[in-house]
């Protein structure tokens, strides 16, 4: 990763869920099969370069799998 996720994720949503997420059969491989979920949200971030900004990330989670591959989709600031 890239980048450090600072203080709390906010504005959370699902964006896909169970059969709806593409990344479905990858996930179950490497992280065990679960009701897995993509979600975005709203967090100050902090750079490799030590900038911080706030972005909206994507990331997947899981019950009992924890929050998996988080991604940088846009600067909001």
């Amino acid at each position: 990763m890239d980048f450090e996720i600072i203080g709390e994720i906010r504005d959370i949503e699902t964006l896909a869920q169970g059969r709806g997420i593409h990344e479905l059969p990858r996930l179950r491989r490497k992280y065990g099969p679960a009701y897995w979920r993509k979600l975005k949200g709203i967090a100050r971030i902090r750079l490799s370069t030590g900038q911080i900004r706030v972005a909206e990330i994507h990331w997947y989670e899981a019950h009992g799998k924890g929050k998996k591959e988080f991604k940088r989709k846009r600067y909001l600031d």
